[in-house]
């Protein structure tokens, strides 16, 4: 398990040889353009997965143990072999393991209905943060940096700030590629402004939120189960806090939605009556739609 010094060590250590850190699968759907084209989408699937598991994004190292599990599945909607021209859309899941146990929580999930880009089968990987003039690898770096980041967040308090803040830098360069998903006017759910409302200094109490429920909380589980109890319930406090300081943001929508079934496995199995009708209505009020989730943890 990751643990403090590992996240001091982005500013601490040297450069040297370093694990890899994130364990990506690549999933790539491809009905909806039939069975042309095969083998370039095949060609495309193996040259990213390699891409993303061989690239040393940060200079923290990682365990072979410690990588970050994630699943990015692209669903091809539209190519074109002539340009080679992508139209997907992507589900990305991150998980994160919890001490002690055999089980792993969801870390991070999101839907990105803009994830297009061109790629030639020809066409050798490389990333460039100074000159960033890729679409395809804008957003691998971009999901690259936001999911460690977010993996850091949970170690430390704030501890992903630093990589995050390069997740950002790559949206401002990105705003200049053309393509949907980086620009402030677009969406209020898209690439820029999930990570914009993490990022807001109003917002820091999701981030704490995120160390809290993870690293005080759950990891703690197994060794102290009261304080980690009280630790998750807090945590919950945290993200009201973040839900009332921007009420329009959809990140703490987003945290009940992949979240959904461990919160209410948690939280149904309360003692403190009193503090599970709290975390029912904070709950309620971030997400209504979820409501018949919700009232499993008031009974």
């Amino acid at each position: 398990m990751k643990h403090l010094l590992a996240i001091l060590a982005l500013i601490a250590l040297p450069a040297c040889a370093m694990a890899q850190e994130l364990n990506a699968k690549v999933v790539i759907n491809t009905a909806q353009i039939g069975n042309t084209n095969i083998e370039a989408c095949e060609t495309f699937r193996e040259k990213v997965q390699e891409f993303l598991n061989s690239k040393q994004w940060t200079t923290v190292k990682y365990d072979e143990v410690e990588r970050i599990d994630c699943t990015f599945n692209i669903t091809i909607t539209k190519y074109s072999a002539q340009d080679g021209a992508f139209e997907c859309t992507l589900l990305l899941n991150s998980t994160r393991p919890v001490w002690g146990s055999s089980y792993t929580s969801s870390l991070y999930n999101t839907r990105d209905q803009h994830f297009d880009f061109k790629f030639d089968p020809a066409d050798q990987l490389e990333y460039n943060p100074d000159n960033l003039d890729n679409q395809l690898m804008a957003l691998l770096a971009y999901y690259a940096h936001l999911l460690i980041g977010m993996d850091m967040d949970t170690f430390a308090p704030l501890g992903g700030t630093s990589v995050l803040q390069t997740a950002e830098d790559i949206v401002s360069k990105a705003q200049n590629l053309g393509y949907s998903g980086w620009s402030a006017f677009n969406e209020s759910n898209n690439r820029f402004a999930l990570l914009n409302d993490y990022m807001d200094g109003s917002m820091e109490a999701i981030r704490q939120m995120n160390y809290m429920y993870h690293r005080q909380g759950l990891d703690q589980l197994c060794d102290s189960t009261q304080k980690a109890q009280s630790a998750l319930v807090e945590s919950m406090e945290l993200l009201d806090q973040a839900r009332q300081a921007r009420s329009m943001s959809n990140v703490p929508q987003l945290f009940t939605e992949y979240k959904k079934e461990e919160l209410v496995n948690i939280f149904s199995k309360h003692e403190n009556q009193q503090e599970r009708l709290r975390v029912y209505d904070i709950l309620f009020a971030i997400n209504p739609s979820q409501n018949t989730s919700w009232e499993k943890i008031k009974k």
